[in-house]
Order: C-alpha cells, then structure tokens, then sequence
C-alpha cells in the first residue's frame, strides 16, 4: 500500500458538474485516511465553484488555464506544485504526458487507455462501460494501491460528502423575489446540454399546470439557451417563474439549497441537488452505460423513475415520452 500522508495528489477530473460531484466521495476518503494529504483538484473553470464548496479540497487548478501555457511552462507549473501523486480520473493523453514529463513520482490511470502503457506508472484493470457499480464507486478501483480493498457501498459514499458546503453568496436581487412566498418550491431543470435523454418539454409543461392548481412555486432553471427554447411555452401565472440564464453556478447551487424538491434528468443540477438533501427526482433511461444504476445522483433524499417497458431500439425521445406526468406528479406530491 502506498502512504499518502504528508503527500501533494492531484486529482484530474476535467469534464461536467455531474462527473465532477461523483468524484467528491474519493477526495473525502483520502483525507479521512491520510489527514496530512493534501489534494489539488485540476478541473474545468465552470466547475470550480463545486470544487470550493468542499472542505477537503485544498486547492482548484483550472484546465484552461493550464491548457493555454506554452508547453515549457505547463511543465514547469505542474514541477512547481511538487505534486508527488497525480489520479486521472477522467483520462487526458495530454495531460497524461504533461504529468509524466513533470516527471511526478506517482501516476495512477486506468490500463484501458493505451497512452498510458507510457505515461502512468501505476495502472488498474477495470471497465466503467460494463460494470454494474455506480460512477462514484468507480472512481475507487484508482485508489486500490493506497488501502482500498472493497469498493464502499453507496450508503458509505452518502456519508463522505455530507461535508459539501453552501457557498456564501448573495443571490440577484430578482431571484430573491422570487423566492418570496410561502408555497413549496420545485425546480424543474428540463435539459441537459445533450449529456442525457431529456423528458419532453411538453410534459413539464403539463406537469407544472397541474401543481400550480395545487399551490406549489414552479421554477424553470438551466442556461439562457435553455431558456430560449422553452421560455414562450411557460404558463403565465404568478407562482411560475424562469431562472434560466440568470444565476452564476454559484448562485444556482445556493438558490437550489432554498428549494424543497428539483426535477431533472442525469444532468448537473441534478446531482447537487441530490447532495445538498432535498427531494432529488432523477428521470432516466435503463439503457446501459447511461442508466442509473450508474449515474443515479448521491444523496439520501434521491428518487429515481425510468420507463419500466423500454425498448432498446426506440429513439431517446420515444423512451422518455413513455414516463407518464402522473407517475411524476405522484412521487412530487408524496411526502
């Protein structure tokens, strides 16, 4: 087994706020394990403000940042880290190759990626693509030379980001008066920057209908795009308001922490809302690599619906169109 303690790690998960969220749990481990460890998180810029609402996280490096350098200086950044274990996560032959001319001590990735035969001294054998587990889990085949001998159960990975932190930021003066009411506040998030099939706008439509006849506060969130594509289908009615394109990633995090439940497909929101506590329900497909049993948000307080009949030959827009606004509506208003 290799000690971490009194060891500079850099953890490389360069992709969404999802696989970013789902990578938490090891950075948690590490640091109950190893407490003199200390983590530096490479990761996109737009993910930083996920990164900085979690404690054991000592330092953020961005991508891009890294990415623009001439080549001489990338390498000269990452020696000056003195970084001695470097864990891809989300593998980059680029960065791969960065990492073994910074000549670190120490670098973990997987054997399924043929550049790193060259650039990763310590490489573990398994498959995401095929596997049964959930992503976080995954993540813990990486950490396999530093004591993990049994992948952790998704109850212990719930406990390891109880320790995510709502950041202290004001939300826009707008928002905040939109959140002025006393009603139960549900956020819908309808699409997914093409990461994931998406339940028909329709449908939310309809769905948000019918709760605003039985008092609830319906909040459209997602990016200005988002907003555009649905903005002119939205009821016009008191309690139903559009956020899209109007919060900082910082901000959404705080505004969805002052919810009480969001619906979602497998996207970002998703996920944050499951790992900040309140009702989570995920709409998903059973199609593997992208089902739920895989991508299925952290927390205590998540729910989970899929077409139980799907067809694997069905187009996306058919397998989701099939999840009934009942079904929805009736796991909305259990309590």
């Amino acid at each position: 087994m290799i000690d971490l303690n009194n060891k500079r790690i850099l953890i490389s998960r360069t992709d969404s706020i999802g696989d970013v969220v789902l990578t938490l749990p090891i950075c948690a481990w590490i640091k109950k394990k190893f407490p003199s460890s200390t983590i530096i998180f490479l990761g996109n810029t737009y993910t930083q403000p996920i990164l900085e609402c979690f404690p054991q996280i000592d330092e953020v490096m961005e991508w891009s940042a890294l990415q623009q350098m001439p080549e001489a200086n990338k390498v000269d950044v990452l020696r000056a880290k003195k970084i001695d274990v470097c864990i891809h996560v989300f593998p980059r032959r680029e960065l791969a190759s960065l990492v073994r001319k910074a000549k670190i001590e120490t670098r973990v990735g997987t054997s399924h990626r043929s550049y790193h035969l060259l650039t990763c001294n310590v490489r573990l054998n398994f498959s995401r693509k095929s596997s049964d587990f959930h992503e976080s889990q995954l993540n813990f085949e990486l950490l396999k030379p530093f004591g993990i001998k049994e992948l952790p159960s998704l109850e212990e990975i719930n406990e390891l980001i109880q320790s995510f932190k709502i950041p202290q930021v004001e939300l826009p003066e707008a928002i905040e008066q939109m959140l002025n009411n006393p009603l139960p506040k549900i956020i819908f998030h309808p699409r997914s920057l093409g990461s994931a099939m998406e339940w028909p706008i329709e449908k939310y439509i309809h769905l948000t209908n019918s709760l605003l006849e039985k008092g609830y506060a319906v909040y459209y969130t997602g990016t200005e795009a988002d907003g555009v594509s649905y903005r002119s289908l939205l009821p016009e009615h008191a309690h139903c308001f559009d956020t899209s394109g109007k919060m900082s990633l910082s901000e959404l995090i705080v505004f969805i922490s002052r919810c009480d439940q969001l619906l979602a497909c497998s996207t970002g929101p998703l996920h944050l809302a499951g790992i900040l506590g309140l009702k989570t329900i995920g709409l998903y497909s059973n199609r593997r690599p992208i089902h739920p049993g895989r991508w299925k948000a952290l927390g205590k307080n998540v729910h989970i619906l899929v077409n139980e009949k799907e067809n694997a030959t069905k187009k996306s827009t058919e397998v989701m169109q099939n999840i009934k606004v009942d079904t929805v509506e009736e796991l909305l208003l259990t309590k």
